[in-house]
This record gives structure tokens, sequence and C-alpha cells, in this order.
């Protein structure tokens, strides 16, 4: 009997989103992989369901994608078709689960991704970020708090947009967050994080709940509270702004401040099940891309054995 497709669709939907306790976000992105899936498959196999697929439908699914050219004459970037791919082995494995019988997602190799540089900032690359902030007003000290918070905990940008002000301990400089996949983490406030917020905290006029709040217009009690909440948008355009002012010769985001956070632990000695539990990563493979850039042996062995060093 053939499956309807729609249907096993939304089941793995709602179990990302209940039982997964997957974000919007990620939901939003599975069902738009997916959807373009089923558009493919219903076109290229009609009589076909679910149980019917099999390697050689997903190669043609493959070749699809790597030929895609929609109506701008925009093709799909290697990083997005695997995208495709990753969401059609999660679909397979949850269906397995589930006792449908369809393709063992196991076999469905994953495509190569372009190897990419990770980008973080140096030393004197965050001394020059952090001292551009004008920091005698308040939105100043906000963005300068901001900074220096997510450089100190390594958070997620949609994580920091989310606290609020009690969440914070300045007596232990630390709070707990909800990260991916509802996972819960301590992060840490540094020395100079802690201070900066607490310069903020204590120009805030105000009582409103989220730690960082925009002054886009005057705060009012009628569009106080959540309405005033800075957005994720809000300061990835705000660290733009402070990354140019400082022509700084990368192109850094919040991530690139989270990438900062780890490099800097693991140079100076940090070991990297630490890294990986302050960084919410859910295995130990995703923190080990910081490695090949902070293994300070690496460079002694090059140091010491390779000839052009010994003229």
């Amino acid at each position: 009997m053939k499956e309807n497709l729609d249907v096993l669709i939304i089941k793995f939907l709602e179990y990302l989103e209940i039982e997964r306790n997957c974000s919007k976000l990620t939901v939003r992105n599975y069902k738009f992989y997916l959807g373009r899936f089923r558009n493919w498959y219903n076109k290229e196999c009609p009589t076909k369901g679910i149980e019917d697929l099999n390697v050689d439908m997903v190669r043609r699914f493959r070749v699809y994608l790597s030929d895609f050219v929609d109506e701008g004459g925009i093709t799909l970037k290697r990083v997005t078709q695997s995208y495709h791919i990753i969401a059609l082995r999660s679909f397979l494995r949850f269906l397995i689960r589930n006792d449908y019988t369809t393709l063992p997602p196991e076999k469905i190799d994953l495509p190569k991704g372009e190897s990419k540089s990770l980008k973080f900032l140096e030393k004197d690359h965050l001394r020059a970020l952090f001292n551009t902030v004008d920091i005698s007003s308040e939105a100043g000290l906000r963005d300068r708090a901001i900074l220096e918070a997510l450089f100190s905990t390594g958070l997620r940008v949609s994580e920091l947009a989310r606290l609020n002000r009690d969440q914070i301990n300045f007596e232990t400089r630390e709070f707990g967050v909800i990260g991916k996949g509802g996972r819960a983490r301590i992060v840490f406030l540094s020395d100079s994080a802690a201070f900066w917020l607490t310069k903020y905290l204590e120009m805030r006029a105000d009582d409103f709940k989220p730690l960082f709040i925009r002054y886009s217009k005057e705060i009012t009690p009628e569009n106080g509270g959540e309405k005033m909440r800075l957005t994720t948008r809000s300061i990835e355009r705000l660290i733009e702004k402070y990354v140019k002012k400082a022509k700084l010769p990368i192109k850094a985001t919040p991530h690139t401040l989270r990438h900062s956070f780890a490099t800097d632990l693991l140079s100076n000695g940090a070991d990297i099940r630490s890294v990986q539990e302050m960084l919410g990563h859910k295995n130990i493979s995703t923190t080990q891309i910081y490695t090949h850039v902070t293994n300070p042996q690496l460079k002694e062995v090059h140091k010491k054995f390779h000839q052009g060093n010994k003229r």
C-alpha cells in the first residue's frame, strides 16, 4: 500500500517539534527541504510510495538538486544540496524507527562539503572591536556589554537575545541557558564581561525583563517589556557596524565571536571536552573543528622538524 508522503512528512515535523524540541527555524527548514523532495518524487515517481524509494532514485534526486536553477537563474550551493540530503536521511531514519518500510538512511552517502577556513578574531582584533564602541551613552554601554558577553560566554546570537536580567548571577558570574535541541548548559562571565554588563545595567532606569533592549524609540510603559527586547537581527547589524568601523580584516559576525571564544580557550590549554560543554555541542566532532587552529604541538613539530627552520 502506498503511504501518503504528505502525511508522513507532517508526522516527522511534529516529531521534531514535540519530541526533539527543535527550534521553529529548524522545523521550517526541514519542511522546505522535504517539500522539495516530495514535489520531485511525486513528479518523477507518481506511482511509487516511500516504501519504493531506492538508491537509484536518491541518485536522480541529487542530480536534480545539482542541476536546479530557479526563476532568477540561481543554482543551489553544495552545502544547500547537502542540507536536502541530511533532511531526507533524518526523515527516513524516523520512518524506520516507527516501523515503516523504506530505504535505510545509511545507504545514502552525504555529499562531500567544501572545506572552509575557520574565522575567528585574534587578540588585537578583539581589542580594536571593543574599543570602537562609544560608551558615553546607554546604547553604547549596551553594545560593549553585548560584544564582551558574546566573547566571554560563546553564546549563539539567539541565546543572547533571549537573556533576561534575572538570569545573570553576578556573584558567581555564571548563568544557565537552553540551547539547541533543548540542551541546558552553564556559561560563565569573564571579569571584563561582568564589569561592562554591570555598568550597562546600572545606567538602565527601567525594570524591563530583557537583558538587552533597543533604543530606536523612547521607552514607555506602553511599549516596554518584550516589545523592547533586542532582536537577533539587530544584534547582527550592530556587530556588523562595529566590525566595519574597526576595519577588521574579516567579515565578523556574532558566530565569529563564538568561534573566537572556543579558539581562545583551546589555545590557552583548555581541554576539548570542557569547551564542548560550554559551547553546547551535542557531539565532540563538532568541537573538533577548532583543534586544527589551536593545537600548539603542531607548531612545535613544524618548528623542530621542517628543514626550512634549520637554515
